[in-house]
């Protein structure tokens, strides 16, 4: 990965770590679009939504069943954890069924994750938008950006089992099935991403 940001101005010294960054001159988030010269603009967000809502009919009506996102670190984490302690792990009440069938990597929203990657990937390349870059705002440090994605990763996984799924298998699948559990969850998700925005929205602008 390169340290370059996304904004386009003269780097200069990091006062933190020595990186490169710009100076502070205000420019938006949406400066990203200029980071790869020469790539497609994204796609209209009312045409994208529409595409995944089709593609959750699609799931519901084949596969009887919704989307979820959470499903596959938290199996690869049982897995890992498993090869580790087996036994502690196979009596676990909440991962120990995941090995009654065999592996837990065996399940479809494994590979609905494996399809997620390579078909962004692909759309990417064919966007002309693949790039080696640590995407961050202008005040902050490389070393700062991948501490919160981090730290933020860590906390929607574990908040995600807590809550039985993420923004994808509780938001979008069981706020299609108009669960009241689910609606609860979005707006949580809502009012938590507000209040916290404010903590790190001077390293985006």
């Amino acid at each position: 990965m390169t340290d370059q940001p996304t904004h386009d101005a003269s780097p200069r010294p990091h006062p933190a770590d020595g990186s490169a960054r710009p100076p502070e001159t205000g420019a938006p988030p949406a400066a990203i679009e200029s980071a790869v010269p020469g790539a497609q603009a994204y796609w209209n967000p009312y045409v994208a939504g529409f595409g995944l809502g089709v593609t959750l009919l699609v799931s519901y009506v084949v596969l009887g069943t919704g989307l979820g996102a959470s499903a596959t670190p938290a199996r690869l984490s049982a897995v890992a954890a498993h090869a580790v302690a087996p036994a502690a792990v196979a009596a676990n009440s909440y991962v120990g069924k995941w090995f009654e069938g065999g592996s837990p990597l065996l399940h479809y929203l494994v590979f609905m994750s494996l399809g997620v990657l390579l078909g962004g990937h692909l759309s990417a390349r064919w966007a002309g938008r693949v790039q080696r870059v640590v995407e961050r705002g202008p005040t902050a440090s490389k070393r700062l950006r991948l501490g919160l994605a981090v730290g933020g990763g860590v906390l929607v996984g574990f908040a995600s089992r807590l809550a039985a799924g993420c923004t994808s298998g509780q938001a979008l699948s069981g706020g299609a099935m108009m669960f009241t559990g689910s609606w609860v969850f979005m707006l949580a998700i809502f009012v938590g991403a507000f209040s916290a925005a404010r903590f790190v929205r001077r390293e985006w602008s």
